[in-house]
């Protein structure tokens, strides 16, 4: 865009014409990064990330879903009978996936901004490739329901009760173990609907509760509502607020109910409403414990180097980012996942 002219100290016309070829103009040495989003869902899958290595299915993860021996009881004897060998013991499988960032370099762009960069524009296209893999994969995590896809697994695949997942069909009775726990609800979430979706997924995954939820922020919205309401503030004698550097606290950045912290994740889909009615969100709870990243240890958000261009004839290098991952969980009976909340419009 052209200089700024007109407005404030800087006048119109051909003064200010002349003043703007022969003034340099006063650039904050910095790139503001206006597009990408924040996502503690990605955030808790890399914190508890694992290293893969090559080789078909990559990821092989020995699942046990049924008794492999029987419990009996016996008498001062100590008799029993004789058992029998019980199988119990399925193979999972999980293969990895690369998402690829290439990063152009032109030769002439490098001249030109060669001592006169106010914000090199490699250094731009360096960092904004590591923002590109997070908000791809964050994207991927909310919306693949494919099974095997070349993109990273999502929750519609991971956390349902049908269809192929980790090489094991979850659709026979047999089964069962390797469902998720999938549920539907209305209205708004509430303190006490979470509280029993909360229970139903301990009870669920066998008696553990889940450790992190996360929604969208129309559906987090009317949660935190919820609370506002039964606030209290307390008051130091001979005090006031005023007095407090840290002033009144209200509301919370992660609303706990019975333990669990539920966060607000931008990428968390919200279905539109439909003839006026309310758009709904969903409800996803885990337990971080089994669900995380499985990266590879030669491509974990690698840097290939750059390469010159001159075999394609042009002065320049391209380089790329890679990573291989692929997220999973090794025990989806730990997944949870409710629709159909209403979700307010933010």
């Amino acid at each position: 865009m052209a200089a700024l002219i007109g407005t404030g100290i800087v006048p119109s016309g051909p003064v200010g014409t002349e003043l703007t070829a022969v003034t340099r103009r006063a650039f904050i040495p910095k790139c503001i990064v206006q597009i990408y989003q924040s996502t503690p869902t990605l955030a808790a899958g890399l914190a508890n990330a694992q290293t893969a290595s090559g080789g078909v299915s990559s990821v092989t993860v020995p699942v046990q879903g049924t008794p492999m021996v029987t419990a009996q009881a016996t008498d001062y004897s100590g008799s029993f009978a004789q058992p029998a060998v019980q199988t119990g013991i399925t193979e999972s499988d999980f293969n990895l996936c690369a998402i690829v960032v290439p990063i152009p370099f032109l030769g002439m762009e490098g001249i030109l901004q060669l001592s006169a960069a106010v914000v090199p524009l490699i250094e731009a296209r360096m960092n904004d490739a590591g923002n590109q893999i997070a908000e791809y994969a964050s994207t991927q995590l909310w919306t693949n329901a494919t099974y095997g896809s070349i993109n990273i697994d999502g929750f519609p695949l991971i956390a349902n009760n049908t269809g192929l997942y980790g090489n094991i069909d979850r659709t026979p009775a047999g089964n069962a173990w390797w469902r998720a726990n999938v549920n539907t609800d209305t209205g708004n979430l509430t303190r006490a609907k979470a509280l029993k979706w909360i229970i139903s997924a301990m009870n669920f995954n066998g008696g553990e509760m889940p450790n992190f939820g996360v929604t969208d922020a129309g559906t987090w919205l009317l949660l935190a509502q919820d609370y506002q309401g039964l606030e209290q503030y307390q008051i130091t004698p001979q005090s006031s607020f005023d007095q407090s550097n840290a002033g009144a606290r209200s509301a919370f950045t992660a609303l706990s109910v019975a333990g669990v912290p539920i966060y607000i994740d931008p990428f968390s889909p919200v279905t539109p409403g439909i003839e006026d009615a309310p758009a709904t969100g969903q409800l996803l709870l885990m337990n971080t414990r089994y669900y995380s990243f499985y990266i590879h240890e030669a491509a974990a958000f690698a840097f290939t180097g750059f390469a010159s261009t001159l075999p394609n004839f042009q002065l320049g290098y391209i380089g790329a980012l890679v990573a291989v991952l692929q997220d999973l969980t090794v025990k989806p009976k730990s997944l949870t996942r409710i629709t159909g909340f209403t979700s307010a419009s933010i």
